[in-house]
C-alpha cells in the first residue's frame, strides 16, 4: 500500500529525502544529469527562492513500506495566473519508479491541493521559472540530456501520466546543429549584412563577466520583455529576473552572449552556453568540494554548446532582427570550439522558428510535452 506523505520544508531530513530520490531512481544513468542538489534545495527553500514571494508550492513524497517510492511538487504561481485571469496549478519535480498505484497516488495529491486553492487545471511538469525545463520527454531517450536546462526521464512516465487523465498541452522541441551542417543561405547573410551597415541595428558582444554584469538589468528587462506573447509568460519580478541572471552568470562565457541594439536599446539576444553535462555527471550533483573546479574546467574543452536564449522584442520582428540572430548564431557555432550545438526547448507555438532551424541543417532530436487535465 503506498501512503502520501507531505514535506515539511524547513525540515532538512524531509528535504533529503524528496531531493535524493531523483539520484537513485538514476543512479549511473548514462543519459540522466544530475543536478546541482544546492538547486534542488533552493526550490524547496520558501525563504530563498523568489518565486516564493508571490506564489506557492508543497512537495509530497509517495511511500511504500517505508521506502520512497515517487516524489511530486504542486505549485500556484500566482503572477502567471493573474496575467492570463486562469486557474492553473502546476506539477513539477515528478519523478517515479514504474508504479501506477503510486504514481496515482501522487497525481491525487496535486489535484487535491489544486481543488483546495480553487484551481481548475494542472499542466506541468513546469517549475519556478524560465531556467526550469518543461515537459516530459517523449523522443529522445538515447541523448544525453542538456545539462538541467531540460528534464530527462524513463520512457515509462509517459504512461504514468496518460494513465491518470493528462492530455497534451504544448510540445517543446529541441534542435541538433552539427557545425559541418550549419549553412545560412546566401539571402541570410545579405539581409543581416545590409541591417548591419544601415547603422540602426548593431551586435553587442561581452569580453568579461563584469562586462555582463553591467548589462544585468537591462537584459533582464529585454529576456522579461520579449516572450510577451509565449505560452509560458508571466511578468517576472526583479528579484526573479536577478535570480536568472545570477544563474546564468556562474556558467556563462561573455563572448557567447550577444546583444542586438536599435539605436543603442537592446531588443533582442543570444544566449550560448558551454555544455557541462560529462562535469555533472562526474560530480553527481555535488559541487564543493572539488565539484565546481571540474565544471569550470569542463567550460573549456567540452564540445557541444546549448542555444538556450534566443528573443526578439514583438515590435522588433521582421525587421531584419531576426536575420540577424541567425547570421550571430552560426557565427557562435562556427567561430568557436564547438563542434555540436543544441537549440534547446523551442516551443511549437514558435511556428516560423522551428522552420527555419530546419532549414538551416537542424535536425530535430528531442521532445518534451506539458500536460494539463481538468481538476
Amino acid at each position: 500500500m503506498v501512503t502520501i506523505e507531505k514535506i515539511d520544508t524547513r525540515n532538512k531530513t524531509q528535504v533529503k529525502q524528496f531531493v535524493d530520490f531523483a539520484y537513485r531512481l538514476y543512479a549511473n544513468h548514462r543519459y540522466w544529469v544530475p543536478p546541482f542538489r544546492i538547486d534542488v534545495e533552493t526550490q524547496l527553500n520558501k525563504e530563498k527562492h523568489p518565486f516564493y514571494e508571490h506564489s506557492d508550492a508543497d512537495f509530497f513524497l509517495a511511500v511504500r513500506e517505508g521506502r520512497v517510492v515517487g516524489r511530486i511538487g504542486a505549485l500556484e504561481n500566482v503572477h502567471f495566473n493573474q496575467y492570463h485571469k486562469f486557474k492553473k496549478a502546476q506539477f513539477y519535480l515528478f519523478d517515479c519508479e514504474d508504479d501506477s498505484e503510486a504514481a496515482r497516488a501522487l497525481f491525487s495529491a496535486v489535484l487535491d491541493w489544486a481543488k483546495g486553492r480553487g484551481l481548475d487545471t494542472v499542466v506541468g511538469p513546469k517549475g519556478f521559472g524560465a531556467l526550469d525545463g518543461y515537459g516530459i520527454l517523449q523522443e529522445g531517450y538515447d541523448q544525453r540530456q542538456m545539462m538541467n536546462m531540460m528534464n530527462y526521464n524513463y520512457p515509462y512516465y509517459v504512461k504514468l501520466v496518460e494513465e491518470n487523465g493528462f492530455e497534451k498541452e504544448v510540445d517543446f522541441v529541441s534542435c541538433y546543429i552539427n557545425k559541418k551542417a550549419f549553412t545560412l543561405p546566401d539571402r541570410i547573410h545579405s539581409i543581416a549584412e545590409r541591417v548591419l551597415k544601415r547603422g540602426q541595428l548593431s551586435v553587442h558582444q561581452f569580453k568579461t563577466k563584469n562586462d555582463l554584469k553591467a548589462w544585468a538589468k537591462r537584459i533582464g528587462i529585454l529576456y522579461n520583455n520579449s516572450f510577451v506573447n509565449n505560452w509560458e509568460y508571466y511578468p517576472m519580478t526583479d528579484r526573479e529576473i536577478k535570480f536568472i541572471l545570477d544563474n546564468i552568470l556562474t556558467v556563462a562565457d561573455p563572448k557567447l552572449i550577444k546583444i542586438i541594439t536599435h539605436n543603442e536599446e537592446a531588443v533582442g539576444f543570444l544566449f550560448g552556453f558551454p555544455d557541462v553535462s560529462a562535469a555533472m555527471q562526474r560530480i553527481k550533483g555535488r559541487l564543493l568540494p572539488f565539484g565546481i573546479v571540474d565544471v569550470f574546467l569542463e567550460l573549456n574543452r567540452t564540445k557541444w554548446i546549448s542555444l538556450n536564449g534566443t528573443g526578439i522584442l514583438p515590435e522588433f520582428q521582421g525587421r531584419g532582427v531576426n536575420a540577424l540572430l541567425y547570421y550571430e548564431m552560426e557565427k557562435t557555432v562556427k567561430d568557436y570550439r564547438f563542434n555540436h550545438a543544441d537549440l534547446t526547448q523551442v516551443a511549437e507555438t514558435a511556428v516560423q522558428m522551428r522552420h527555419d532551424l530546419v532549414n538551416l541543417g537542424g535536425k530535430m532530436y528531442k521532445n518534451h510535452r506539458v500536460y494539463h487535465r481538468a481538476v
